[in-house]
């Protein structure tokens, strides 16, 4: 879960850790409004600065939000986007609140709401994007949506194909915008841009003030190609500590212990250098290297998913006792679709033309569900885990935990 700390927290001056951006004097201590949020994977708990102008600047000078717009976005109060839903109050825009299922009583419902109450923001998951297109709903042929100005997708990558899906089929003259943050800064690294093209597959920009590049492991910038996301300066919203860590040491090895003095957020992403766009890779903890070959899951995903037949697709790691890896990748089958040796051969014909042999995964393999968060993001770390025989704690933060027993005691996965 997370929530809103309704008070203050004193600084010293010299403390480490500390932001000029927006304090005040107070009886010769510094004094911010502060937000405390806590990770439901991790229980990891953050405390930060500065949260509320920085959400401004998103809302306004990246959203163009007035007070003349209506916001709404699907979330649960346990995901942080609740609160950047809640500061957009500041802007004077209205917000509107919705608690229930997103396909209940009928897949509509949201878009019945944007007629029904002039919503001109809508938020969501990419996943529920995916969800729409796959129960093969066009919003455009059955509502109005002339409020509708712009939506927003975040939680997970958003496909190529669901970019086309929103022009074709839902809007075709609306801002389509793609963001990425964390939990970990309460806001965005990147998101949308209203003076700037929306490309497929890309998060438009990086955001204003945000240093935000892709390194190599050799702490050198890359343009075009995957590296780690990493924040180059510090931001109004970063983090100062964590809770019962008085000496500091997991908060530096949490994000400053790959690169000393630069936060490394735990993201894989690729900058286009012709559009300036972001192509996010997946965790880099769960980053793939068999064969000394290192690339994200979501390369294999775009390809993989592209498929009639796969609904969804988990692309993980098994390594064995000497420490090879072998990349496992579980394919859960569309509606009145079968899993068959075709299938797999085509796929492997496809990603090694798309990528490179190296890529192709050394076993394709079906299942019947794939682990979320209650927040629609994909967990890869948590199968990792279970394929190497640990458990998996934390189990209140999915929203599908029965998955998490389909990839115990595999028998293709044994002795390697």
């Amino acid at each position: 879960c997370k929530f809103i700390y309704p008070n203050k927290i004193r600084f010293n001056d010299d403390q480490e850790g500390t932001l000029a951006a927006i304090q005040t004097k107070r009886n010769g201590s510094n004094m911010f409004n502060y937000f405390i949020t806590i990770d439901a994977l991790s229980s990891e708990i953050f405390f930060h600065i500065g949260t509320l102008i920085q959400h401004l600047k998103e809302h306004i000078l990246h959203g163009n939000m007035t007070s003349n717009d209506i916001l709404m976005y699907y979330t649960t109060t346990g995901w942080m986007m609740w609160n950047w839903l809640v500061t957009a109050l500041a802007t004077g825009a209205s917000v509107v609140l919705y608690d229930g299922s997103p396909l209940i009583p009928s897949p509509n419902v949201l878009w019945d709401l944007t007629d029904r109450l002039g919503i001109t923001i809508l938020g969501t998951g990419a996943k529920w994007l995916a969800v729409l297109e796959e129960k093969n709903l066009k919003p455009c042929e059955t509502h109005n949506l002339q409020t509708l100005h712009t939506i927003l997708s975040t939680g997970s990558l958003l496909k190529s194909q669901s970019y086309e899906y929103v022009y074709k089929h839902i809007k075709s003259n609306v801002l389509l915008g793609s963001i990425s943050g964390g939990t970990d800064i309460i806001s965005c690294f990147m998101g949308q841009n209203v003076t700037i093209p929306v490309y497929k597959g890309e998060i438009q920009a990086r955001n204003l003030g945000m240093a935000v590049e892709a390194w190599n492991d050799e702490g050198k910038p890359v343009w075009g190609e995957s590296g780690e996301l990493v924040c180059t300066k510090p931001i109004p919203c970063q983090p100062t500590h964590f809770w019962n860590d008085e000496n500091g040491n997991k908060y530096r090895k949490a994000y400053f212990s790959k690169f000393p003095g630069v936060w490394a957020h735990g993201d894989y992403c690729k900058i286009n250098p012709k559009t300036g766009g972001i192509v996010m890779l997946g965790r880099s903890d769960g980053t793939l290297n068999p064969n000394g070959v290192r690339f994200g899951s979501s390369e294999i995903y775009n390809i993989v998913e592209a498929f009639e037949e796969v609904s969804d697709s988990l692309c993980v790691p098994q390594y064995n006792k000497d420490g090879e890896e072998r990349v496992i990748l579980f394919l859960k089958m569309a509606l009145n679709h079968a899993f068959s040796e075709d299938l797999v051969k085509r796929i492997q014909d496809a990603i090694r033309i798309a990528l490179s042999a190296r890529h192709v995964p050394s076993l394709i393999l079906e299942t019947k569900g794939i682990p979320y968060t209650i927040n629609g993001k994909k967990v890869e770390v948590a199968v990792k885990q279970i394929i190497a025989g640990k458990e998996v704690e934390q189990r209140g933060a999915f929203s599908n935990p029965e998955t998490l027993d389909l990839y115990q005691n595999i028998p293709e996965l044994q002795n390697f």
